[in-house]
């Protein structure tokens, strides 16, 4: 299957300045970054780029920045998603989704609901989204999961495309992969497990670790899409300690601190987050020597 969306894409981090503002400058930056080195698409809003503490009006400023500086004409796909259907539904009817290829919607948190509300919550907004929606998984922020049987009911969606899977369950990835529609898009959802999700049938990963390092994880996305498992199974186990240290501290955590290392923008979070300790920079610098990703 071809696709838009096949490959990497990466969950772009959202820079701050030294006042706590959007550094736009450092945005552009990576987005230059991640597009000149093999990315094949940019996904905006989601849980790396703190969707949970940025307001509505830096969302749509940041959404337009990059829809302004998208140099290489990436598709691009934005995340709006919440454990309030209703205020799912305004924010999709107040978002301009000129230049959008698709929506990512993250499950409904914190309430819990039933896998017929999370049915009714994506039906709904399914129904209402102008582009194409992709169902996100994450039950480790989440609490509550898309069961796979709730996922086949929402692929007969016309309007559900895909899922991204960040479960870390290879036993669900198959499952999945067997029984869903052929042009139902899986992606991954967990760096880690990219070459043996594709190996059942995914068609790529939704990256954090993409921020730092498009071209090499790119080129073991598309060795494993390419069919060469020994040369991504390689390469895979060159990102497997690497990326365990990432969420030491909480994700973006890492991959801002490993931005900052590679002096594309600053490692700040916003609070509850706080910026990676000296500790961690020390490991991930002494974890990227090891892998060769710095001299």
């Amino acid at each position: 299957m071809e696709h838009r969306l096949r490959g990497v894409g990466v969950a772009l981090i959202t820079p701050f300045t030294s006042d706590n503002k959007v550094d736009f400058e450092g945005l552009k930056k990576l987005i230059d970054f991640v597009s000149e080195n093999g990315t094949d698409y940019l996904v905006v809003n989601g849980t790396t780029g703190e969707s949970a503490t940025t307001s509505l009006e830096e969302k749509t400023a940041i959404l337009d920045f990059c829809k302004k500086n998208n140099s290489k004409n990436l598709p691009i796909v934005f995340g709006i998603g919440g454990n309030n259907t209703e205020d799912v539904l305004e924010r999709i009817a107040n978002t301009d989704f000129e230049g959008v290829d698709a929506l990512l919607s993250v499950c409904p948190y914190y309430v819990k609901p039933s896998q017929a509300g999370i049915i009714a919550h994506f039906t709904a907004i399914a129904n209402a989204c102008p582009v194409p929606v992709m169902l996100y998984n994450v039950p480790g922020r989440t609490v509550s999961s898309i069961a796979v049987s709730s996922v086949l009911e929402l692929a007969k969606h016309p309007n559900i495309m895909g899922l991204k899977d960040a479960t870390s369950s290879l036993e669900q990835a198959m499952e999945l992969a067997k029984k869903a529609p052929k042009d139902f898009l899986l992606l991954s959802g967990d760096d880690n497990l990219v070459t043996p999700q594709v190996s059942v049938g995914y068609q790529g990963v939704i990256s954090v670790i993409a921020n730092g390092f498009p071209k090499e994880f790119g080129e073991m996305t598309w060795a494993a899409l390419n069919g060469d498992f020994k040369k991504a199974a390689k390469l895979q186990y060159r990102f497997l300690d690497f990326d365990n240290l990432l969420y030491v501290e909480s994700n973006p955590v890492g991959i801002k601190m490993v931005c900052e290392i590679r002096g594309i923008s600053d490692g700040r979070v916003r609070l509850p987050l706080v910026k990676g300790t000296p500790v961690l920079k020390e490991k991930l610098i002494a974890a990227m020597r090891t892998e060769g990703f710095l001299n």
